[in-house]
């Protein structure tokens, strides 16, 4: 199956809502200021944010589009090239992260987004891609975490740093840094606990980590990616808000675009808070991380081909 075929199959829930409600609002109908605030009306409830639905209207205002057309077709064609252009932007392939050897990366994220399973997935992206790699397991508060990224060291065979359960998180990172520092390690992905972002007391324990690794080295970490969960929509926002107030977010990772209506939510993120896109999850398997196509995902998200 080919890369925008996954994406296709991967927005299917997304694309049936959204697909279908264009050409009723369309269907039939000249194109007037009435049909334009309906469409924009619309694509708020979709999750793709006030101010891009906004602009998407005034794009279609510019077009000066024959004000008769009738083909809902045509219209999604022209939307799905228009959503194309505001996200292009915000593509960013993993492997064009820091190039330092190593490169310390912290994944984040409150629980429940599938964080340690995207570090599994990220580990075997880059063992495919010939790095080294070591996995440090700083998510303490979990026996399940640390648990977990074991099953995935051993699956891809990958070193591992951890501690018991309720050990200082901040220490395992360290470790984990210097470890990847002393053995000429690519890429050290490190875990950390699956905190709720109003959470005062994990939010400090998280932010120690970013104060233990700067000991190491000024600057460690050389990327923060944050992984976001599809499903729970606007929600996503106030954690990129949220998060980005500890410390600087390089880049995000969305998972379970499959598993939900609402992936206009990837719209309203990338317009508030212009972070680049590093790869989506769509699918349980090891291999169901996939680079973020602009391209791709508008034209699953309408499911045109």
């Amino acid at each position: 199956m080919s890369l925008f075929d996954k994406f296709k199959k991967g927005l299917n829930l997304s694309s049936s809502n959204l697909s279908s409600g264009i050409k009723n609002i369309f269907s039939k109908k000249k194109i007037d200021q009435t049909i334009l605030s309906q469409f924009e009306d619309f694509l708020i409830s979709a999750d793709v944010g006030v101010e891009t639905a906004n602009e998407l209207k005034k794009e279609f205002e510019k077009l000066k589009i024959d004000k008769s057309l009738t083909d809902s077709k045509e219209v999604i064609k022209i939307l799905a090239k228009k959503i194309s252009n505001i996200l292009s932007p915000f593509e960013k392939d993993l492997l064009s992260l820091n190039s330092s050897k190593p490169t310390i990366i912290i994944v984040s994220g409150v629980n429940g987004v599938g964080k340690t399973t995207t570090i599994g997935k990220l580990g075997k992206f880059y063992k495919d891609n010939k790095k080294s790699l070591v996995f440090g397991a700083a998510d303490t508060f979990r026996a399940a975490a640390i648990e977990q990224l074991e099953l995935w060291s051993n699956k891809i065979n990958v070193n591992i740093i951890k501690s018991d359960t309720g050990s200082d998180p901040a220490s395992v990172a360290y470790k984990t840094a210097t470890y990847a520092k002393e053995k000429n390690i690519d890429v050290a992905l490190i875990d950390t606990a699956g905190r709720m972002q109003n959470k005062k007391n994990l939010m400090d324990e998280y932010k120690k980590i970013f104060n233990v690794l700067k000991k190491i080295d000024q600057n460690f970490p050389n990327e923060t990616i944050l992984v976001l969960d599809a499903t729970t929509g606007q929600n996503a926002l106030n954690q990129v808000e949220e998060f980005t107030k500890i410390h600087n977010v390089t880049g995000l990772i969305i998972t379970k675009l499959d598993s939900t209506a609402k992936g206009g939510i990837v719209l309203a993120i990338c317009k508030k808070y212009k972070l680049p896109i590093l790869a989506v999850g769509m699918g349980e398997n090891e291999t169901d991380l996939h680079p973020f196509n602009a391209e791709y995902f508008a034209k699953g998200l309408l499911q045109l081909n």
